[in-house]
């Protein structure tokens, strides 16, 4: 049984072989249209990001086509392909977004299927991809604490510490009832722990705000010794600074961001080929380095020291987006 195994394994070898060799001249066609086409334009909701600039570089320097960016707020970037696609013009070839624009804009009908990617079968089993989008990095939260303010006996273990009592009138956080980070943190814990968490961080007196920047620089300045939800790649931004990021047992709450095809891009090719690129574990690198979690297996452990074990805390749950009006509804009801 065993030797008839093996026969038939030697014997579908070249097979495999054949098959592999085809999908590389497939692909490598691709990638000569995609130079011919000379151009990719992306339209991204990531404003100024010095690490997104890098992987973008690396693509130019790599295949020679040019990336023509476009930076501006999820919202802005969804209607301006809107209006483009109703007046027929198709100028952009990715969009790239968080989750529940993605969602919303695929519900819409903005974009086209991508076709075989080969680095498609590396993405991580916990991110789900599918012949529209693709993930492209995730955003995770968790607790920032002033560690001036906070010794490391007290600091959060679960997210259910949040509720001790000493905390109340000490808790710093984003708005749950708008969107934003504190709109990721609500709907995930509500998840986790019911209605009756919620219930209970509300007597907390958690402090509302909208500025996150700012938010996280008043618990480094101790008027806080706890801020929530923490977004781990804004951790570049503190260095040096009295704080340290906190991720509790259950694992963090997190938010995907997306590539997506534009229906009718101008750069098929460009845009399939970047796509693959910023699946490469030198580009998922980068941004695993600046806080993201990659969505690409093996990458986290090449990670710097001082954001991997961070990294490689469980995704504890992300947003729904059918349920976001539902959701900040329901905040606005307990969070009064």
């Amino acid at each position: 049984m065993r030797r008839r195994r093996l026969l038939g394994l030697l014997a579908a070898a070249p097979a495999i072989a054949r098959s592999a060799a085809a999908q590389d001249a497939d692909w490598n066609k691709v990638v000569d249209a995609a130079k011919k086409e000379g151009k990719v334009s992306i339209y991204t909701a990531t404003v100024g990001s010095p690490f997104h600039k890098k992987v973008f570089d690396a693509f130019e320097s790599k295949y020679g086509i040019k990336v023509d960016r476009l930076e501006a707020r999820a919202s802005e970037i969804r209607e301006r392909v809107r209006v483009e696609q109703a007046a027929g013009r198709f100028l952009g070839d990715i969009h790239h977004n968080g989750s529940t624009t993605t969602w919303l804009m695929t519900r819409d009908g903005n974009f086209q299927p991508h076709g075989t990617l080969p680095n498609y079968k590396n993405i991580d089993t916990t991110y789900e991809p599918d012949d529209t989008k693709i993930p492209a990095e995730v955003i995770s939260y968790c607790v920032l604490v002033n560690k001036n303010l906070v010794k490391a006996n007290d600091e959060p273990k679960s997210w259910k510490d949040l509720l001790d009592p000493k905390w109340t009138g000490k808790i710093l956080s984003d708005d749950y009832r708008a969107l934003g980070g504190g709109a990721v943190f609500f709907p995930v814990m509500l998840k986790a722990f019911g209605r009756e968490f919620h219930e209970k961080l509300a007597q907390q007196k958690p402090v509302f705000s909208r500025d996150i920047q700012n938010s996280e620089r008043r618990c480094a300045r101790g008027e806080f010794p706890i801020y929530i939800p923490f977004s781990l790649q804004d951790y570049n931004n503190l260095k040096g600074l009295p704080v340290k990021p906190v991720v509790p047992a259950e694992g963090r709450p997190y938010v995907r961001f997306d590539l997506a095809m534009l229906k009718n891009a101008p750069h098929p090719n460009a845009a399939r080929v970047f796509m693959n690129f910023y699946l490469e574990p030198e580009s998922q690198l980068v941004f695993g380095n600046a806080g993201y979690a990659p969505v690409v297996k093996g990458v986290v452990e090449k990670t710097l020291p001082e954001i991997r074990d961070l990294l490689a805390t469980k995704p504890m749950g992300t947003t729904d987006p059918p349920k976001q009006d539902e959701m900040l509804a329901l905040a606005k009801e307990i969070y009064k």
